[in-house]
């Protein structure tokens, strides 16, 4: 039985056990966090029930990942770029927006999402590039040349319609670059742009963003109202002011630190914020306990974006401890994994998705209690998805084979002898031989 069981869930075991728990969290949560789907819809285990059909089908697709072998994945990354810069610019100029972002592509009835799987395929290019030019030193110079090439292909076209997507991707190719070695110089060179643009786009946005406007479009722009809950609306002239707006909105939202007595909290304006601090602040050590929720009737997307403050409520701070510390073991064990690795590509590419879903899931958190402003980013493996649910089990699977060709070093309890101690070892008995008279 152990045999059949070691053959099917293959890799490290510590990703499998971090996995099943996240799975596990991410069913009782998404149950409870339901409520308002289940009501409008009047079946109690539909929207839990569509869910764990999606984890399913993951999980399905993750064994199969796992099983190919890390040389293939070089293979897909010419694949995978053509058909994200292809999805990108048809959910960009036909794709349906919804909950006011036009990142979508209807196809059979079901609603795909085109930048999660450029996420995937940015992190994929940037660890091949890392790890064809990694010499003694580091990364050659025009390393980076080739991740801003590939940069400007991908993220410009999530950009004008998810910022927040955009911003956490290139975070991750940053991180990547420190890890593979670019010189610093260079990575100086990026966060001086990255301040100027930032500080251009901010001024942009308070100059010619309308939260007003942006209201009244999306009012104007709803046609269809999915029974997932979510607003399906079809593209429309002008989405990148009515973003504008919206980003606005969320900057006033979170720079404005003035005191509101709680009489005079505009719940409908402030929904997703308000009712959040709520259920924190409702609170205790161990929780109200799963199902037991008050806030999820008045959250908007309590099953999604704001999964993590359901938790807290219902688990209090215990339990968003030990969601939190599953995430940082992931990245851990990951880099773990990595350093044992023969060859810089599945090492650069497994630290590269555990650093994908690890810094999706702090934005998701902060966003939660406060920290920064509203990112519209899910609990990666938790928060009810279609597309991102099943792309991230991929990415799991990613990192479970890589796991599984990781060359263990000296550490781990092999008796190897390192490469400067062999040639010292041959040296010596060279020199001893030499000195032996030659036996009659």
């Amino acid at each position: 039985m152990n045999k059949r069981l070691s053959a099917i869930f293959k890799g490290d075991k510590v990703i499998w056990m971090v996995f099943f728990f996240l799975c596990l969290v991410s069913i009782i949560e998404v149950f409870s966090a339901s409520s308002a789907l289940t009501y409008k819809t009047g079946n109690y285990l539909g929207p839990v029930s569509k869910h764990i059909g999606l984890l399913s089908i993951g999980v399905f697709l993750m064994l199969v990942t796992l099983n190919i072998k890390c040389r293939y994945f070089k293979l897909l990354t010419p694949i995978a770029l053509g058909l994200s810069w292809i999805t990108l610019l048809i959910a960009l100029l036909a794709g349906h927006t919804v909950n006011g972002a036009g990142r979508w592509i209807p196809i059979l009835g079901f609603q795909f999402q085109p930048s999660e799987i450029a996420k995937g395929t940015m992190v994929l290019a940037t660890a091949q590039v890392l790890s064809a030019m990694q010499t003694d030193h580091g990364a050659d110079r025009h390393a980076f040349r080739y991740i801003v090439i590939v940069w400007l292909t991908i993220v410009p076209l999530i950009m004008l319609e998810n910022l927040s997507t955009a911003a956490l991707l290139s975070v991750v190719v940053f991180l990547m670059m420190i890890i593979g070695r670019v010189p610093a110089r260079q990575l100086m060179k990026v966060v001086a742009g990255v301040v100027v643009v930032v500080v251009l786009a901010i001024s942009s946005v308070m100059a010619f963003g309308d939260e007003k406007e942006a209201q009244d479009t999306q009012q104007a722009m709803t046609e269809t109202v999915a029974k997932n809950g979510k607003t399906v609306q079809k593209k429309k002239h002008g989405g990148l002011l009515h973003r504008m707006g919206t980003w606005k909105a969320r900057i006033y939202n979170f720079m404005d630190n003035k005191y509101v007595p709680p009489e005079k909290v505009d719940l409908d304006k402030d929904a997703q914020t308000s009712y959040s601090n709520i259920a924190i602040a409702s609170s205790s050590f161990i929780g109200k306990g799963p199902g037991n929720s008050e806030e999820r009737d008045f959250l908007p997307q309590a099953f999604s974006d704001y999964i993590y403050a359901i938790i807290i409520e219902e688990t209090g701070l215990l339990g968003a401890f030990l969601v939190a510390m599953l995430y940082i073991i992931l990245l851990f064990r990951t880099g773990r994994i990595a350093n044992r690795c023969e060859n810089n590509f599945p090492a650069f590419l497994a630290m590269g998705l555990a650093l994908l879903l690890v810094v999706q899931a702090l934005f998701n958190m902060c966003v939660a209690v406060g920290i920064v402003p509203v990112t519209g980013q899910p609990l990666p493996l938790v928060s009810k998805g279609g597309t991102s649910s099943i792309i991230n089990c991929v990415y799991i699977g990613v990192i479970l084979s890589v796991s599984r060709t990781a060359k263990k070093n000296a550490d781990d309890g092999k008796d190897t002898v390192a490469p400067a101690a062999a040639e010292t070892i041959t040296a010596e008995s060279g020199q001893k031989a030499q000195q032996q008279p030659p036996q009659k």
